[in-house]
This record gives C-alpha cells, structure tokens and sequence, in this order.
C-alpha cells in the first residue's frame, strides 16, 4: 500500500524554508548593545507569524513560503550568465535521487517540468527561499554577479537598497519583480551559500487543510543581518540560539510547530558556528530525508511518528486518514523500543524520542523530555 497518494481530498503546494544561523561576536563599545553570544556560539532567526494568518497563525517559523513560477523562470538564466549556466549553475554534483515514501499526485501549480530551460529544482527552491526571506524579513541573501564564493567563505547579506518598502510591495505583488530587483543591484540569489539540510511534509489533520512539501535550506551568515518584519505576515522576530529558542518554547513565551522543534533541536548538536558551516560542506553530496509524519491520536496528547519508528507504516491509507488509540502516551512508549517520534501533551510540552540511527551523514536531536516541574 505504497502507491502515490490520492490527489484529493488534501492539496499539496510545494515550499522553501531557510534557517538563518549567524554568528554573534561580543559587542563593542560604539555598537548598539545586543545580548552576549549564546553557549552554541550562533543564533537563528525566527519570524512571528500574525495571528491572521491561515497557516500556523501566531507561530515562530523560519524565513520561507511556497514556490512560484517566477522561481523557476528561465529568465534567470541571463542573471546567472556567464558565470554560471546550467544545469547545476556551479551547485557542484547533484545529490543521488533517493527513492522517498509518500509519492506525491503529479498536481504542482507551479511547475514548468516541461519546460527544458526552466530551472531544476534545486536552484528554484533556493531561489523561492532566498525571495521569501526578503519579502518576510527584509533580508538580501544576494552577492554581487561574478564568480561563486570560495567553499570556505560564510554568508553575507546585502545591505538593504533604498526603496526597500516599494521593492518588497511589488514583490510580493508579482514575484517576478525578484528577479528585476536582482538585476537592478547587478546580483544573482546566493544559491551557493544555501546548504541542504532536510524536507517535510505536512502531516494530515483536517480534510481540506493545507498541505506543504517544504524544502529546508541551511545558510550560515558570518553575522547577523538587520531584519525588516513586513507587518504583513510576519509582525515581529528574534535571533534565538537552539538553547535559548527552546526555553522560550516551554516557558510559552514562542510557539514552535513539531518541525521547527525538531530541526531546532537537532541544531543543538553543534558548539559553534563553524562547525555547522564544515558539517554542512561535508554532507553537500548525500542528500536529505524527506519526511510525512504519521498522527496518532491518543488518550491524553498525540504522536507524531517518524521514518524508522516501529509504527510508522509506508502505507498511503494511514498519511490520509487520523491513526486513534484509547491508550496514553506513556503506555504506548512502555510497549515499544526503536523510536523515532515527537510525543505531544499539549501545546508547549514536546518530548523527542530518537532510538534509530540517521541517515546520509546527518543527524538527528538527542532524546529529550521535558520535567514536568517545568511545566
């Protein structure tokens, strides 16, 4: 029962995310003054979404939204020109295309696959990434025309051009005018500094919901640029470390969807900005997980369960449908021992159980279990 999933009743839309990790030196005197630098040695940006949105109203997610035909436009093949030409625009050798569980309905609005100078995918979701982070947050993740950064070197934002409200406005009207706005500052999209880092898809909740393939970039910026909320979809942000967004989570000062905690949990494993940046560089030719979490509803919270957990079945019938059970979630974990799953109680108390080994070079968070004497 492993087939490709039905094209209705859910409406699948394809998606990019980057996660903005920056480094945090100490501030000097004729700074503004800032917090000190975290234990983890870099931050990451986190966008509040306004309670009026349809999608995660009123939650902490990283730059991102869905891809648009303009991102795959082969207008942009000029831009990259001569430096850079397909069909890897100098990304370097592609990952090897792994056979993933679910296989998506062939419905993608959006998508010219027909079109043989369109952009490939990997460049167009860095592309709808790096326009997406400029629409929400006012951040250029741009670089002068010319050739590629050297693998060594770590992101830099543009400075903001003059006009940045108008720029955004038409952006956000036309996403076409991301590639005019390109133009005009003589820059390409950095897509080299965007590391792939993973990709999820959003587990099924409600018929008729909304439903995203979302591609997860990494970038590491050398410091951290200044953030523009849009007031719009995004009505404030932070610079958190893993550690520090956490303890937000749990003392209810932010709300992380299940994604955003695991992907801010398993950033934790890393003590510094560099390290992240060489781990990034040593995985470029593995590939990522592309996960669909199975819900199991339980007597007293719910169950994300994860590729490798023991009940996580690659059965179509259970993506589609709720899985329920009269048993809590401490008897079902009493029963079981190779876990890959977020235990959920309510909205601010996430446990993260992980028994099975990652894969392709990655890795995945510590177990982790919140004290109830912090709750």
């Amino acid at each position: 029962m492993s087939g490709p999933l039905r094209p209705g009743p859910s409406s699948w839309r394809r998606a990019a995310t980057v996660v903005l990790a920056a480094g945090w030196t100490l501030p000097v005197a004729a700074a503004p003054p800032r917090p000190p630098p975290p234990a983890e040695g870099f931050r990451l940006l986190l966008l509040l979404r306004s309670a009026r949105q349809g999608f995660l109203p009123g939650a902490h997610v990283f730059p991102g939204g869905v891809l648009d035909a303009a991102d795959r436009s082969a207008d942009w093949l000029s831009l990259f020109a001569p430096h850079h030409r397909p069909p890897r625009f100098g990304l370097g050798p592609a990952p090897p295309k792994r056979a993933t569980f679910p296989v998506l309905p062939d419905a993608r609005p959006g998508a010219a696959d027909g079109d043989e100078a369109a952009l490939p995918d990997d460049v167009a979701f860095r592309i709808c990434a790096i326009r997406e982070a400029f629409e929400e947050a006012g951040v250029l993740l741009l670089r002068p025309r010319g050739p590629g950064p050297a693998a060594s070197e770590l992101g830099r934002a543009l400075a903001p051009p003059p006009a940045l409200a108008d720029w955004r406005a038409r952006v956000r009207r036309d996403p076409q005018h991301f590639l005019r706005l390109c133009a005009h500052l003589d820059c390409t999209p950095d897509i080299w500094a965007l590391h792939d880092w993973s990709a999820w898809l959003t587990p099924f909740t409600q018929r008729r919901g909304r439903r995203f393939e979302t591609t997860f970039f990494l970038c590491c910026l050398c410091e951290p640029p200044p953030v523009f909320p849009d007031l719009v979809e995004v009505v404030d942000c932070q610079w958190s470390s893993p550690s520090e967004a956490t303890e937000s989570f749990i003392s209810k000062e932010i709300w992380l969807a299940p994604p955003q905690f695991y992907e801010i949990r398993r950033l934790e494993h890393f003590a510094s900005l560099s390290d992240l940046y060489k781990f990034c560089l040593d995985r470029e030719l593995e590939g990522v997980e592309r996960w669909l979490p199975i819900t199991l509803l339980t007597a007293d919270g719910t169950i994300q369960l994860l590729p490798g957990d023991e009940m996580y079945l690659e059965d179509s019938n259970y993506l589609e449908n709720l899985m329920s059970t009269e048993k809590k979630n401490e008897e079902i974990m009493k029963e079981g021992k190779k876990f890959h799953r977020v235990v959920m109680y309510n909205r601010h108390d996430y446990n993260i159980h992980v028994t099975v080994q990652s894969k392709y070079k990655h890795v995945y968070p510590k177990n982790y279990v919140v004290s109830k004497s912090r709750l």
